[in-house]
């Protein structure tokens, strides 16, 4: 039996995640709710959950402000939230799970499953130091500025996009190379990283490489390579000569 709840000012919205928590995830769910961060609070003084399901915006204290009142939980928390992209890359940034409305069950399914291998894993990395640069990174005024927190196996890294040279994929994991720094091992996917960091047009030269453009020094005379900042040379595959060469046009 997993204890959770579900705090959201919206009834409907808490009706339907409870019915999926009820008749559509494998596991058995016990729920409670609550519709402020206020009652979610009160109930917390007597239900103890292991995930906690938060609405990201609701009025008087939105799903941050919980963040800030509650120091160090035992639970995971699962945000919920409607297409914010501000909130929503303020997240994937800080290493947090989120479920867009309306909640899909099989993405529920999926939230659920991830907390039980978090658990499995014994993961000992303290949750408040991600819930910490979340709430930082929502008081910077543009996504460029947020800081990225990476989970590895040697604790949780945290660093700037402008300190991100380039990132390359090993099996199912990504290398992470910063500027003046080792590289790192992180256990997320390099199509994780690229999907996040799209926007911020870091470029895919190989299927392999991730690149920050802010570090290409030189592209080599027939395209085959990059040369970035402290010297690497990264290969440019044939599928991808055309767009790279396209991206540096545009520089």
């Amino acid at each position: 039996m997993i204890k959770a709840l579900i705090i959201d000012d919206e009834q409907k919205a808490r009706n339907v995640l409870s019915h999926y928590l009820k008749n559509s995830v494998s596991q058995d769910i016990e729920a409670r709710h609550a519709d402020s961060v206020a009652e979610g609070l009160e109930v917390l003084k007597t239900f103890t959950p292991e995930i906690v399901f938060l609405d990201v915006e609701m009025p008087h204290q939105n799903g941050f402000d919980f963040l800030i009142a509650r120091k160090n939980p035992s639970y995971d928390i699962v945000f919920t939230t409607a297409y914010n992209q501000y909130a929503i890359q303020a997240i994937r940034f800080s290493a947090l799970d989120y479920l867009l409305k309306p909640v899909d069950p099989d993405e529920l399914q999926a939230a659920i499953d991830r907390h039980l291998e978090g658990i499995a894993q014994k993961n000992t990395l303290t949750k408040q130091e991600l819930y910490e640069n979340l709430v930082q990174n929502i008081e910077k005024k543009e996504i460029k500025d947020f800081r990225l927190a990476v989970p590895s196996n040697q604790g949780v890294f945290f660093f700037n996009l402008d300190d991100v040279l380039r990132l390359e994929a090993d099996k199912n994991y990504t290398s992470i190379h910063l500027v003046g720094k080792r590289p790192f091992l992180s256990s997320k996917t390099l199509k994780h990283f690229d999907e996040m960091l799209s926007e911020f047009n870091f470029i895919r030269t190989h299927k392999s490489h991730l690149v920050n453009p802010k570090h290409i020094k030189q592209v080599s005379h027939n395209n085959q390579y990059l040369l970035l900042s402290d010297g690497s040379r990264i290969e440019i595959s044939r599928r991808k000569k055309e767009v790279v060469q396209q991206f540096l046009n545009l520089r």
